[in-house]
């Protein structure tokens, strides 16, 4: 599902929203869960899951092509887990 679809879903069980309102609705959310991972914060949404900031050492790699030995720096990347309702629901439990 891409974002467009999502607001799109959301306007027709809305129907009380504009696609307009929903699309700013949706974008404000994504931007906040994107600025605190940015601040390193932990996001959480009950029944859906939660984002967070994990840490990759650095490491030694190699070029596919050439074979040669590169450094990989260290970097952090966004991490989600998803929480026990949405695990339960993705397996057909509920």
């Amino acid at each position: 599902m891409t974002k467009a679809e999502l607001i799109d879903r959301i306007s027709e069980k809305k129907p009380g929203l504009t696609r307009k309102q929903v699309e700013v609705v949706v974008n404000t959310v994504l931007e906040s869960i994107k600025n605190a991972l940015a601040k390193e914060d932990k996001v959480e949404i009950r029944g859906f899951g939660s984002f967070r900031i994990r840490y990759r050492r650095a490491k030694e790699g190699r070029n596919p092509k050439t074979g040669e030995t590169v450094s990989v720096p260290s970097k952090k990347v966004p991490f989600f887990k998803a929480g026990k309702e949405m695990r339960e629901m993705v397996d057909g439990k509920i």
